[in-house]
C-alpha cells in the first residue's frame, strides 16, 4: 500500500470550507490518513492507491493554484497505517505556538539531500535536530544538537537561548519530512540569525535519495503512524509504540521488567496513576480477546 506524506505552507483563507471539500474527496477516493489544514497551509499523510492519491494532489494543485506540484514522500507499507480518514482544522499545521511565523513569506535556505553531507561536515555549522527528544533517541545525524524538547511548542525557548550565544553561527536544521525545520528556520531568521539552512524534504527524502554507503544517518527514523519507525530503506523498522505514552520502544525497552504490553513502559511507568492503569489493562484484555477471535480491536484511543 502507498503511504505519502506531504505539506505546503501558503495562505488558506477559509480552512473549514476547504476541510469539508478535501475530506469529501479523500473519502470518495477510499483513502485513509490524516490531514491538518490551517490558515498557514496543509500537512498530511495519505494511504491508499496511487491513482487516488494523485487525484487528491491534482485537486489541491488546481483548487489552490499551486505553482509547484505536490511531490510528497512515497513509501510502501504492508498494511494501512491508519484506521480512518480525517481532515482537521487547526490553528497551525505544525504547532510551534507562533501563528505569526509564516514560512511561505520568509524561510531559510533549502538544502537538497545531495548537498546535506557537505554542509553538516563543516565544523562551523551548528546542526540542529528540530524533532522531539524521543524521536532523536531512535536515530539522528552525527554532531546534531538535541534541543531536549518533548513537543515542538518548546522549540521557541530553545531557539531564544541559542540566539543569545550563537546568532553569528551558520545553522543547519532537519526534521522528519521538512515541515518542522522549515518553520523553525523562519523563527531563527526572526531572531536575527543570518545563515539558516534546512534539509529539503527532511530525513525521509534524504534516506530516499542517498545511497546506504553515503548516508550519514544513524539508526531509524520515527514516523507518526502505526509503523512507528522506518529504516534506511524506508521499510518498517524494529520499534513498537507504547500505548500509554506513545514513545517508541526498543528491544531493550520491551525486555524491561517495567514494560507491560498495552499498559506502561520504562519511560512512563512512574507517571501512570492507578485509574488510568486499570483502564489500560482492561483495554489490553479486550485486545487480547479480539486477537484470539481473529478480529481487530478498534476502540477509542486512551489519552
Amino acid at each position: 500500500m502507498n503511504v505519502v506524506s506531504f505539506y505546503r505552507f501558503l495562505e488558506l483563507p477559509d480552512p473549514p470550507a476547504f476541510r469539508d471539500r478535501l475530506e469529501a474527496l479523500c473519502r470518495s477516493e477510499q483513502l485513509l490518513g490524516t490531514i491538518l489544514v490551517a490558515f498557514e497551509g496543509f500537512n498530511g499523510t495519505l494511504a491508499g492507491g496511487e491513482t487516488a492519491i494523485r487525484a487528491v494532489f491534482a485537486w489541491l494543485e488546481d483548487e489552490l493554484s499551486l505553482e509547484a506540484p505536490i511531490e510528497g514522500h512515497w513509501t510502501q507499507a504492508g498494511a494501512a497505517p491508519f484506521r480512518r480518514m480525517r481532515v482537521r482544522v487547526k490553528k497551525e499545521i505544525v504547532t510551534l505556538g507562533r501563528t505569526d511565523i509564516l514560512p511561505h513569506i520568509k524561510t531559510g535556505t533549502y538544502v537538497p539531500p545531495a548537498q546535506w553531507n557537505a554542509l553538516i561536515a563543516d565544523p562551523e555549522v551548528l546542526v540542529i535536530d528540530t524533532r522531539n527528544h524521543y524521536e532523536i533517541e531512535v536515530g539522528t545525524f552525527p554532531r546534531s544538537i538535541d534541543p531536549g524538547t518533548d513537543s515542538f511548542r518548546q522549540f521557541p525557548e530553545f531557539a531564544r537561548q541559542l540566539a543569545e550565544t550563537s546568532r553569528d553561527r551558520p545553522v543547519a536544521m532537519f526534521c522528519t519530512g521538512g515541515i518542522r525545520c522549515e518553520k523553525a528556520s523562519a523563527l531563527l531568521l526572526e531572531l536575527g540569525f543570518d545563515e539558516v539552512y534546512h534539509l529539503q524534504g527532511g530525513v525521509l527524502r534524504y534516506l530516499q535519495e542517498t545511497s546506504p554507503d553515503a548516508s550519514l544517518w544513524n539508526g531509524e527514523c520515527f514516523v507518526f503512524d502505526t509503523r512507528v519507525a522506518v529504516d534506511r530503506d524506508l521499510a518498517e523498522g524494529g520499534y513498537v509504540q507504547c500505548h500509554a505514552c506513545r514513545r517508541p520502544l526498543s528491544r531493550e525497552d520491551l525486555a524491561s521488567a517495567n514494560y507491560k504490553e498495552g499498559v506502561a513502559c520504562p519511560h512512563c511507568i512512574d507517571e501512570l496513576d492507578e485509574d488510568r492503569a486499570a483502564r489500560l489493562e482492561e483495554r489490553q484484555k479486550q485486545v487480547a480477546l479480539a486477537t484470539a477471535r481473529g478480529a481487530k480491536h478498534i476502540g477509542p484511543r486512551e489519552t
